[in-house]
């Protein structure tokens, strides 16, 4: 059998995972890729593709403003243009890498751009469902204009107990990083934004229980 080839970057990854249960990435995507989904982003947004988004998941879906405020907009991995076919490309290689090496169990992906307007903000949560725990690993990818500051807001909140002590880690939504983290281990929320705030945010899932 082939030896698997070492990836450095997702390696990287991976053990930002063991060890923190998070990985911030700068370079995932090349500069030109992230330009070309931000313009694929801005293009569905202009035409009204985009929808208010929800809590909760399938029936238990409910637009509820004062927790979450964003829009969102899903994509469809059989029906997509160029930018976003190269962006499941690379997601879709990471993941792979992610069962052979890790042994995951991923089996699906499901993503969506976001945006959240001026005054807009996701409240404390965590990304799996009561009723639904096949969502392993989060995935958010920035896609703001190149000179966003902090002052902007709209900083990802990732909250951890390390030693018996809740800390709070603020990452800045610059254009072209990746966030990577636990879905089902931290809890996080976006805080208020003052400039538009653009992203394509989604999950690797395992398969589905099956129940005898």
């Amino acid at each position: 059998m082939e030896a698997l080839a070492l990836n450095p970057l997702y390696e990287k990854v991976i053990t930002d995972l063991m060890e923190q249960q998070y990985s911030i990435i700068e370079n995932f995507f090349i500069a030109d890729e992230v330009l070309a989904l931000r313009e694929s982003l801005l293009a569905k947004y202009d035409e009204d593709c985009f929808k208010k988004s929800a809590i909760g998941n399938m029936a238990n879906e409910i637009v509820i403003e004062a927790i979450r405020g964003d829009f969102i907009y899903w994509l469809d991995e059989q029906d997509c243009n160029a930018a976003e076919q190269a962006f499941f490309t690379k997601i879709t290689d990471f993941k792979d890498y992610l069962n052979r090496t890790c042994f995951m169990g991923i089996a699906d992906q499901e993503f969506h751009y976001a945006v959240y307007p001026p005054g807009t903000f996701y409240k404390r949560h965590l990304d799996s469902f009561q009723n639904d725990n096949r969502r392993k690993i989060s995935v958010v990818c920035y896609l703001n204009h190149e000179d966003w500051q902090p002052e902007f807001g709209g900083e990802l909140t990732i909250y951890k107990t390390v030693d018996g002590r809740e800390e709070e880690l603020n990452i800045y939504p610059v254009q072209g990083r990746m966030v990577v983290f636990e879905s089902q281990l931290l809890e996080h929320e976006v805080k208020p934004v003052k400039q538009e705030r653009l992203s394509i945010t989604g999950w690797l899932k395992s398969r589905p229980e099956v129940l005898f």
